[in-house]
């Protein structure tokens, strides 16, 4: 007799959305934008996929008291084209922290997440108070 196999589709119901406070005064960074990826993914979870969306919100607060270390803040460039030629700007550190220090972990965030469709959706959950 021939043997059948029987395969269980793995079907996932649809995670509930929490919300998590992250107090960001006096802490690194890159540490902290690795901890809120972490959760915008839902690595958090016991039934993480990386295809599917984890529906967490971040709220961060305190973001103008955050830690960067070393010389950064007057070494680190942050680079952008206007789309013309010749017209690549280097934005220093300090600059974007002086005008919008959500920016900074915003960007740092964004690198840290998949190149891929969820990014923009997981980005949009990512708030600041």
């Amino acid at each position: 007799m021939a043997q059948t196999q029987k395969t269980q589709k793995n079907v996932t119901k649809p995670t509930k959305k929490e919300t998590y406070t992250i107090d960001a005064e006096g802490k690194v960074l890159g540490r902290l934008a690795t901890e809120i990826v972490v959760i915008l993914r839902g690595k958090n979870k016991p039934d993480f996929m990386p295809n599917k969306d984890s529906n967490n919100y971040v709220v961060v607060k305190n973001v103008d008291k955050i830690k960067i270390t070393g010389n950064k803040m007057d070494q680190k460039t942050y680079f952008h084209h206007t789309g013309y030629l010749g017209r690549d700007q280097h934005i220093l550190m300090r600059r974007i922290f002086e005008k919008d220090p959500t920016e900074l972990l915003r960007k740092a965030v964004a690198g840290m997440l998949p190149k891929n469709r969820l990014r923009d959706k997981q980005l949009k959950r990512l708030k600041f108070k």
